[in-house]
C-alpha cells in the first residue's frame, strides 16, 4: 500500500462501486480528483490542512483539524448509506426492545435512501439539539430514489421508518399528533393552543421503529388482540405483551420483584382504592409469574372489543370514522400494493385520502361524490408504492398504524441491528445501564 499506483487502483475500484450502486454515472467524474490525489497532487484538496516545506514545525492544532474533518466527512458517508445511530424515545416495544436503548441501524438491508436534502448539519436529524430550529436547508430536496439492498420488508420484522403524521409538527407539544389533535379540538383551536406549527418533509419527520406485522398486499385483522395476517395468527413472539388490571390482598408487589419479572417500573401505577395496577404491561411469561404471587387475589385483561355506538374513541382509530373497529377488534384491512388499483368509493376514500393526496403527491378532490385526481374525475387509483402495516409489541401502550395507518415504502429507514448502548430511564448512573444488553444483536424474537 506505499506504492502510490496500488493505493490509487484501491480507491478507484472502491470509488466505481459505489458509483455504480448509486445509479449516477456522473460521479465517474470524480476518479480525476483521486488520481490526483494519489498520482499527480496538483491540487490542494485537503485545503485547510497546511503543506509543510522540509524541517517545518508541525502544528498540532492543524492535525487535530484535519482528522476532525476527516472524521465528520466518513461518519457522515456511513450514516447516509450503510448505518446510523438511533435512540428508542418510548415504551411501545417492551419487552422486545427497551426504552433508553441506542441501536445502529442497518440501511443496507432495504436499502438506504438517496438523501432528500442533501445540506445538512452532519450526525443531527430534523433540529438542532434543545430547539425546534431546523437544522438542513430547504429549496434543495431531491425526489425519493433508495439504493438496492439485501432484501425487502419481511412480515414480522424490526423497522425503524420516519413518522407518517410528522409532516406537521405542533411547536409546543412536538412529541404529540397534529392530526389528532385537529380531529378532536378543530384545527383553529389545535393551532391557536399549541402552535405555531411546523411543517417537515417525509425524511425529516421522527424516526419511530416498530414490528411490521402485515406487507403491501397483505389482508390484516387484530381479534381479541391478536394479529391475524391472510387469515393465520401471528406467531407468540415472547416479547408481545398486553395491559392486565391486577387486584392485590392490598400490598403492593415489590417493585425488585416486578423488575426481574420485566416490568417497567416506572409505568406500574398501584391504586390504593382499587388495591391493585389498573394496567399493568406483562409478557405471556410475565402474566403467569404475577399469577403465581401470594399477594394477588385476581388478574383480568384489559381487551377493547367493543366501544358504545357512536363512540368518539372509534375517531381516534384509522380510518378515523365510524368503523366499529377498537384496538383489539381492528380491520379487516387490505394492505396496498404497488401496482394494484382499486376502486374509490365514500366507503374506502377515508382510507386512501393521505395515501393520494399527501404520500404520492397528488391533489384529490371531491365534488357532488365524485373524485377529481390532478383535475380528472376518476372512479379509480393504481398505487406507487408499497405499503406496510407497524404495530408496537407491546400493544396496549402503542401509537402505531391502528391510530395512523400505513407507512409508506419512502418512509422506510432500515432495520435494528445492534443495541449498543443501553440506560434504564428509572434508575440513575452508573446503576441504569444495563449491562447485558451492550452489544446485543436485534434478531426476531423467537
Amino acid at each position: 500500500m506505499k506504492n502510490k499506483w496500488v493505493r490509487f487502483g484501491f480507491w478507484a475500484v472502491l470509488y466505481v462501486l459505489w458509483v455504480v450502486w448509486l445509479g449516477n454515472y456522473w460521479w465517474l467524474l470524480g476518479l480525476a480528483v483521486i488520481f490526483d490525489i494519489f498520482i499527480t497532487k496538483k491540487v490542494h484538496w485537503n485545503f485547510w490542512k497546511k503543506r509543510y516545506k522540509e524541517g517545518e514545525k508541525r502544528s498540532s492544532w492543524n492535525e487535530w483539524l484535519d482528522s476532525i474533518i476527516f472524521a465528520v466527512i466518513f461518519v457522515t458517508f456511513i450514516n447516509i448509506f450503510f448505518f446510523q445511530s438511533f435512540k428508542i424515545p418510548s415504551s411501545s416495544m417492551e419487552s422486545s426492545l427497551m426504552t433508553g436503548d441506542f441501536l445502529f441501524v442497518d440501511k443496507l438491508s432495504y436499502g438506504p435512501r438517496v438523501p432528500e436534502h442533501p445540506i445538512s448539519m452532519p450526525f443531527m436529524h430534523n433540529v438542532f439539539p434543545g430547539s425546534l430550529k431546523k437544522c438542513y436547508v430547504e429549496g434543495f430536496e431531491r425526489d425519493y430514489r433508495r439504493l438496492k439492498g439485501f432484501s425487502q420488508v419481511k412480515r414480522d420484522d424490526y423497522v425503524v421508518f420516519n413518522f407518517p403524521h410528522g409532516d406537521t409538527v405542533l411547536s409546543r407539544l412536538p412529541a404529540d399528533d397534529y392530526y389528532m389533535h385537529v380531529r378532536f379540538n378543530g384545527k383553529d383551536y389545535t393551532e391557536r393552543t399549541y402552535g405555531p406549527i411546523i411543517t417537515r418533509p417525509s425524511d425529516k419527520t421522527d424516526h419511530y421503529v416498530k414490528r411490521c406485522v402485515a406487507v403491501a398486499g397483505d389482508s390484516l385483522s387484530v381479534i381479541d388482540g391478536e394479529v391475524y395476517v391472510n387469515g393465520s395468527k401471528q406467531k407468540d413472539y415472547k416479547g408481545i405483551q398486553y395491559s392486565y388490571t391486577v387486584v392485590t390482598d392490598g400490598s403492593p408487589i415489590n417493585p425488585k420483584v416486578l423488575s426481574q419479572i420485566g416490568v417497567n417500573t416506572g409505568e406500574a401505577w398501584y391504586n390504593t382504592a382499587m388495591p391493585g395496577y389498573p394496567s399493568l404491561f406483562l409478557t405471556a411469561e410475565g402474566l403467569e409469574k404475577v399469577k403465581s404471587l401470594k399477594n394477588v387475589v385476581s388478574v383480568s385483561d384489559n381487551l377493547e372489543t367493543a366501544y358504545p355506538a357512536g363512540s368518539q374513541e372509534m375517531l381516534m382509530l384509522f380510518p378515523f370514522t365510524h368503523t366499529g373497529w377498537t384496538r383489539d377488534d381492528y380491520g379487516p384491512l387490505w394492505i396496498p400494493k404497488k401496482g394494484a388499483t382499486v376502486t374509490l368509493d365514500q366507503d374506502n376514500i377515508a382510507l386512501y385520502r393521505r395515501i393520494i393526496d399527501v404520500y404520492e403527491d397528488n391533489d384529490l378532490e371531491e365534488k357532488g361524490g365524485k373524485f377529481y385526481i390532478n383535475g380528472q374525475e376518476t372512479d379509480s387509483y393504481t398505487f406507487k408504492y408499497d405499503y406496510y402495516f407497524m404495530m408496537g409489541d407491546n400493544r396496549h401502550n402503542s401509537l402505531d398504524s391502528r391510530y395512523w395507518g400505513f407507512v409508506p415504502e419512502t418512509h422506510i429507514v432500515g432495520k435494528p441491528s445492534v443495541i449498543w448502548f443501553s440506560t434504564d430511564q428509572n434508575k440513575s448512573f452508573p446503576g441504569n445501564i444495563r449491562w447485558n444488553r451492550l452489544f446485543k444483536i436485534v434478531l426476531k424474537q423467537k
